[in-house]
This record gives structure tokens, C-alpha cells and sequence, in this order.
């Protein structure tokens, strides 16, 4: 029996495909990846984030979604850091405040599901047991693991802007922080350096030992609340003690075809859904792929379904979002007819996630396929003491105004762009794509689906293939697409380069399912030290 596992990180991707040789499914290894990935990237990913499932189980005729966001503690108020705002990060990714109060630190801290997540799919659909699953994460936190170049690259990579954080602030400004994550000297591990938490390796067995309650209700729990009150964060006890994981069925849309499942409100697949409706409208596989006539077109398409997001795309527990309009073919052609036309698309702006995130795509030999995106947002940098896990630093991307569809209320969720999607022909699985990357999420798994659909590439080209984003302003390219299509662009739409050829357009992870022969292929986003692992079991 074949498995087939996408990952950014290979020691936990390693540690998946063990649970897949042993003859372990899908769910099986999502979530033991998904535990190694806290312990090697823990800026992008941990116990103390959030959470996005879009799966199709085998034998089920409907894909499921689940929701276990980060979600604004009770003490927060709409209105409690309006006096605080310095702007917007023109980068899109949340808003900065005086003293950094929402970014870094104890403030910036919203309550975490990532635990009932990764809990939920394995009692419900896993094979393994919860200490199977957590066991290779805590050995990998006590032994230690070799730093990858992206995590040492991060830490030696400065703030874009003063008023925002680098990924190394967020360490310094924590007593605990520092102790695990500089050497003595107080300098940051570089690659192929090892790291060793054995604060985290305790705290990951007392979990496996004592169960995902714990966390909520327990031990962890009331260690965590208490430092968490005592130091002035907005989350409370309560918090986590009422914390719920969210039934999200999936967003469903078609493109010339094939049937689309995506994440919902408040999240990145409706957006995706959008673009794909308004390029059924055009041929845009006659284009040329990369041509400027391509990259204007879909980059038109882009920007019309991110001028619909960004005014109304909220947490629908809080907000009314007009999701069946903003899917809908009628929208798509209204579009479709503007972009004809010419016609300029005007747009506010809104702030998405932090691009600091991680994903797994998985499909099994039986037919189970995972999508999962979890995260930190970009960290608070904050360790409770004695725990060794950093919790998200999700408040940066509420809107400090009050009166806003993102504004902050208590146990409200914020937007982001994560998308894990599944793409089907006739019913089947044919593709499974996630990753992180903020809303340049949509935009990355949009175009390594029309790579596949519109120009017949296999996936590890597809995902390979340079890219490029446009939600608001100017389109982005990556460096590899040339000048000269840039120039002919800028003659109809701004344009530019950003400095690097691979990455910074969403790390896309994903796989492919011959719909004929079953026969897997996986692709792993050049951009970050990820690999994509085809698996050979007795299962």
C-alpha cells in the first residue's frame, strides 16, 4: 500500500512517514507530524496555537472541516487599543500599535485549539493512540534536533519596519524564551546547531499521560491561566475551560470540472473559490503560461475577490458574511464583465496572518486525505515558565478599531488566509493542497491548481513554477520571472520584483491522485527546506 506525506520540515515529515510504513493512516501521521513540527519550528507551530482541518475520509461522501482557531480572551474590549494605533503593516500582516502591545509579549496572546484539533482527529479517525502520536515529539525535544537553514535564516533576519517585530525580538523580550532558543553566549543556533527543551519534552509527555483535557481543564491548564492572569495577558482561565473546537464544513465551488472544498469563513477558501469562478470566464490556458497577458489577467482576478474579502470577510460567529455571494457564478461574471472592460477595481485593504505558519498534506493507501494548517501567527515569544512551548501572538491581526467586521470582542476569531483545500473529478480526490503563508496562501494554491488544470503539469513542476500576488496595489513577482514580462505588464499595472526567486508566496505542499491509476505524486514548496516522501507499507 502506497502513502504519500508534504511537509515543510523534514524531521517531522520523517517521523509521519514512520507511523506510515508502520501501517498508520493518514490521520495517523497528520498529527505526529504536526507534534514533531511544534518541537523544530517553534515559531510557526505549537500546542499553543491554532488550528485548520479540511479532510476527506474513506469511504465518506463528503470532505469535513473543523476550526480550532486562536480566539480574543475575555478581558479584551473592542475599543481597548484605539488610542495605541500607529497604522497598518503595509505588508498586510496585522496592524502596529505604540509598545507593541498586540505583536509580542503576554497582550498579544489569544486563547489556543490546537490541542483539541490534533485530540479530535485522532479519536475520531486515527489508529494510533494520543502517546504514539506525541511520543516522537517529545523525544525530539529532549535528544535535540539540527536547526534547518529557514529557522537560522529567520533568526538572523531583521524587522521589514522598526515598529514590527523580527523573529529574534520575540525571543529576547522572554526570560524563558532566551534560556531555550540563544546559546550562552546569548547568541541565536545557526544551522545544523542542536537544540535541545527538555521543559517541552515533559510538558509533551504529561500531555500524552493526562490527555488533551489537561490542557483545558487540568494541570497545564491552571499552570498556564495563572501565568498567564498574573502577567497581564487577556486570557483567562475560563478561556480555556470553554474552549470548543468548530464544526467548519467546507466551502464548496467547481472549476471547468473539478469540485472544490476549501476552508470557510473566516479563512482563506472562499477567496480561492472567487478567483477560480471569475477565470472560468477566460481561456487562460491559451495565455501562456507567465505571460504578462496571464499574470495581468489572473492578477485582475485576484485583486476582485480580495476587494470582496477585505470588506467583508469576519469571524461568521460574530458577523454576517455573504459567503453564498461572494462564491456565487453571478458575482464571478460580474467581475468577469469589469476586467473585460478595463474598468479599475478599487479596494480597502485588510490585514491578513502572519506568514510564519507550517502545513501537512497527507493521502493514505485507503483513501484518507488531510489537509491541516496550523500555527503561532509569528509567536508572542512568550513561555510560560517550566513548559517550553511559546503561545500565538494572534491579537496583531485583530482590527484595534472598534465598529469593524475584524474588530476585537471576546472569543472572536480573526481572519486569516489558510486555505487546505481538496480538489476532486468525478467525485474522486484528485489533488490535496495547503500551506502557510498568510493570504498569499490563496494566491499560492490558486496557481499551483491552475498549473495542474489549466497547463497539464505534474505537481512537483506545478508547485515548482514561479508566482506571483496582487490583493491590493501592485502585482509581486518572484525574482524568476523575467524582466521583460514585467515590463510589458508595467505598461497596463504596476509591478515589481520581490528579492527572492523561491518563497514568500505561500509554501505550497501538496499532492496529486491519478484518478485513473491511483498513482500518488507530491510536491514540497522550494522555497523552505520541505520534501514530499512517497511511502511504502504492508498495510
Amino acid at each position: 500500500m502506497k502513502s504519500i506525506i508534504s511537509a515543510p520540515q523534514p524531521i517531522a515529515v520523517d517521523e509521519a512517514v514512520r507511523v506510515l510504513q508502520r501501517g498508520g493512516n493518514a490521520i495517523d501521521a497528520a498529527v505526529t507530524c504536526a507534534f514533531a513540527q511544534t518541537v523544530v519550528d517553534p515559531q510557526m507551530c505549537g500546542i499553543g496555537g491554532y488550528a485548520l482541518l479540511t479532510a476527506q475520509l474513506a469511504g465518506q461522501p463528503e470532505p469535513i472541516g473543523f476550526d480550532a482557531p486562536a480566539l480574543a480572551g475575555s478581558k479584551t474590549s473592542p475599543e481597548m487599543w484605539q488610542n495605541r494605533v500607529i497604522g497598518m503593516n503595509p505588508d498586510g500582516w496585522g496592524y502596529f500599535l505604540r509598545d507593541k502591545v498586540n505583536d509580542a509579549g503576554y497582550t498579544s496572546i489569544c486563547a489556543p485549539g490546537t490541542v483539541t484539533m490534533l485530540a479530535h482527529m485522532l479519536e475520531k479517525w486515527g489508529t494510533i493512540s494520543w502517546a504514539q502520536a506525541i511520543e516522537p515529539a517529545a523525544r525530539l525535544a529532549e535528544d535535540g534536533w539540527q536547526v534547518h537553514e529557514t529557522l537560522s535564516r529567520q533568526w538572523r533576519t531583521p524587522a521589514g519596519y522598526p515598529e514590527a517585530c523580527s523573529q529574534l525580538e520575540y525571543i529576547l523580550r522572554n526570560a524563558e524564551a532566551r534560556k531555550i532558543y540563544l546559546k550562552p553566549d546569548g547568541s541565536a543556533y545557526l544551522t545544523g546547531e542542536t537544540i535541545r527543551n527538555p521543559d517541552y519534552a515533559r510538558t509533551l509527555r504529561h500531555l500524552a499521560k493526562h490527555g488533551a483535557d489537561d490542557f483545558y481543564t487540568g494541570e497545564l491548564a491552571a499552570k498556564m491561566s495563572a501565568d498567564l492572569e498574573a502577567s497581564g495577558a487577556y486570557v483567562i482561565a475560563s478561556d480555556f475551560a470553554n474552549y470548543k473546537l468548530r464544526p467548519a464544513p467546507p466551502t464548496r465551488g467547481a472549476y471547468r470540472g473539478h469540485e472544490v472544498a476549501s476552508s470557510t469563513a473566516p479563512h482563506g477558501g472562499a477567496t480561492l473559490i472567487a478567483i477560480l469562478n471569475i477565470l472560468e470566464h477566460f481561456e487562460i490556458g491559451k495565455l501562456g503560461h507567465n505571460s504578462p497577458e496571464y499574470i495581468l489577467l489572473v492578477s485582475q482576478a485576484m485583486k476582485a475577490a480580495f476587494a470582496d474579502r477585505n470588506r467583508f470577510m469576519a469571524d461568521a460567529a460574530f458577523v454576517d458574511v455573504p459567503l453564498g455571494w461572494m462564491t456565487s457564478r453571478e458575482r464571478a461574471a460580474e467581475w468577469a464583465e469589469h476586467i473585460r472592460a478595463g474598468k479599475p477595481i478599487t479596494q480597502s485593504n485588510t490585514p491578513t496572518g502572519t506568514p510564519h505558519t507550517t502545513t501537512i498534506s497527507v493521502v493514505d493507501g485507503l483513501g484518507n486525505c488531510v489537509a491541516l494548517t496550523h500555527s503561532l501567527g509569528s509567536s508572542s515569544g512568550v513561555i510560560t515558565p517550566g513548559l517550553g512551548f511559546m503561545y500565538n501572538n494572534s491579537m496583531v491581526n485583530f482590527d484595534p478599531l472598534p465598529g469593524g467586521a475584524n474588530s476585537i470582542a471576546p472569543g472572536k476569531g480573526r481572519t486569516t488566509g489558510m486555505s487546505p483545500t481538496i480538489v476532486y473529478k468525478n467525485g474522486k480526490p484528485v489533488m490535496v493542497l495547503s500551506a502557510p503563508g498568510a493570504s498569499r496562501i490563496i494566491t499560492g494554491v490558486l496557481q499551483v491548481m491552475l498549473n495542474v488544470i489549466d497547463f497539464g503539469m505534474p505537481i512537483a513542476e506545478a508547485v515548482l513554477a514561479p508566482r506571483f500576488d496582487c490583493q491590493i496595489g501592485e502585482i509581486r513577482c518572484q525574482r524568476r520571472i523575467p524582466s521583460f514580462v514585467l515590463d510589458e505588464v508595467r505598461k497596463r499595472h504596476p509591478i515589481s520584483h520581490i528579492p527572492q526567486s523561491h518563497g514568500q508566496m505561500g509554501l505550497v505542499h501538496a499532492i496529486t491522485i491519478d484518478p485513473h491509476t491511483g498513482a500518488l505524486a507530491g510536491g514540497a514548496d522550494s522555497g523552505g527546506d520541505g520534501m514530499a516522501v512517497l511511502v511504502e507499507s504492508d498495510g
